[in-house]
């Protein structure tokens, strides 16, 4: 595994709350956006850093710094992931709170953005110190989250259980009468607490989808298209899966152990058998040899997909990147200057607030099926997540051959138009 410097770790997180900023510029000079609402937009509304100990294993007692950022809850409540990662900071937590208001946005749903954490290695803890850090967070947070208020779900690190434990400590802070009132304070719970089917595989197969979009577009099939994942998580796995049923074959996988390729294909659900047997990881796996990291994003596929952190597509690997399409599964995967080499090699990126905003969607089905009272099945949950995926894709493509724009450029003017015509509509009070 690769250990960055602490100058580094700051260089990353830096870049990822420059970045969110200077593609919001970009779009806001674009179309004139009204100076006030501007002033609004650049910043956030609420910044929450709370400091918590919790009892080890060990008996003893350890501090940790956790994190939530509100951006912005114009068009609703706040609502994005937490994670559990080293890199977790207030700027990491602006940036990515950042990203969910233009995604809520653009996918018409009636969010606003949030984000947040915990600054720590979750490989490095017991699962019962995960359980009572998390619940321990989710306690310091109070009344700052609520299913009507800021609505958390999973990202890097976290996952059903982990909504589980922050939906159980919630809810048991609440008197009886109101506990099964507020099932929606998060969501990507497991289907016996409050679950939604299909939550599991939205965000990867909205990737997917949004490729498969494309594809259609272009009148390109995708059966024997060679692609990599970067990443191969919750989000990896099943945009690989989904593209694998298409007949395209996963060549690469990289992800925070090291670098897998097998040119002949390496099996989807055989890797993922094989990670869940060594601890997550994909070193080792007999399908394919391994490879030199540096090596990963040079490879010579048509379809690329980064799915794991921020800031890893840069100007310096940018060059050599031969897919013709990469599909962001991640937050932030492409900084700035390497988008920019990128399309002038005529790379199209489908970019992260469209290509992975499966996740939110979905997360958006399971709130509202908590919220009244109904169980959707999983063809159900597919079928609306095709159909409002389908309807962002094409303003998105509509508005860039208007425009003359790239996608993502694209994608931040409907996102900031749909805010602007809010705060244009109701005012700024007083």
């Amino acid at each position: 595994m690769i250990v960055k410097t602490p100058e580094q770790k700051k260089a990353v997180k830096q870049g990822m709350l420059s970045n969110v900023m200077r593609q919001f510029d970009n779009a806001a000079d674009i179309i004139g956006l009204n100076s006030n609402i501007r002033k609004i937009l650049e910043v956030t509304n609420n910044e929450l850093v709370v400091h918590f100990p919790v009892r080890m294993d060990n008996g003893e007692v350890e501090i940790f710094t956790g994190y939530r950022v509100q951006h912005n809850n114009a068009l609703g409540p706040y609502k994005g992931g937490l994670r559990y990662h080293p890199t977790v900071d207030i700027d990491a937590a602006r940036a990515l709170a950042m990203w969910m208001t233009w995604k809520t946005s653009l996918a018409g749903l009636p969010y606003g953005g949030a984000k947040g954490g915990i600054q720590l290695d979750p490989t490095k803890y017991s699962n019962a110190e995960l359980e009572r850090i998390t619940r321990r967070f989710t306690y310091a947070l109070g009344d700052n989250i609520g299913p009507e208020l800021d609505i958390p779900a999973p990202d890097v690190n976290t996952n059903p259980q982990t909504m589980a434990w922050i939906l159980d400590t919630y809810m048991s802070t609440k008197s009886p009468a109101e506990r099964s009132t507020n099932m929606h304070v998060v969501t990507g719970k497991p289907i016996g607490a409050g679950g939604s089917q299909g939550r599991d595989r939205a965000t990867g197969y909205g990737v997917f989808l949004n490729i498969k979009f494309w594809a259609e577009h272009k009148n390109i099939k995708l059966k024997d298209k060679r692609f990599i994942v970067q990443g191969f998580g919750n989000v990896g796995y099943w945009a690989a899966y989904f593209l694998e049923k298409e007949g395209a074959s996963m060549i690469a996988v990289q992800d925070a152990y090291g670098s897998i390729i097998n040119e002949e294909g390496i099996s989807v659900d055989h890797l993922l058998a094989y990670t869940k047997a060594n601890k997550g990881s994909i070193m080792g796996f007999a399908g394919a040899e391994t490879l030199d990291k540096a090596n990963f994003f040079s490879l010579d596929c048509d379809i690329c997909i980064p799915a794991a952190l921020g800031n890893v597509i840069t100007a310096a690997n940018a060059p050599k990147i031969k897919a013709y399409l990469i599909a962001e599964g991640a937050n932030g995967p492409t900084d700035v200057e390497a988008e920019e080499i990128l399309l002038d090699k005529g790379v199209t990126i489908l970019p992260d607030i469209l290509c992975n905003s499966g996740g939110v969607i979905g997360s958006y089905f399971e709130w509202l099926q908590n919220r009244n009272g109904e169980i959707w099945q999983m063809d159900e949950v597919l079928e609306k997540l095709e159909k409002k995926l389908r309807e962002s894709f094409t303003k998105v493509m509509e508005t860039s051959a208007q425009r003359g724009i790239d996608m993502r450029t694209a994608a931040f003017i409907i996102a900031i138009e749909r805010l602007e015509e809010t705060y244009v509509q109701r005012g700024i009070f007083p």
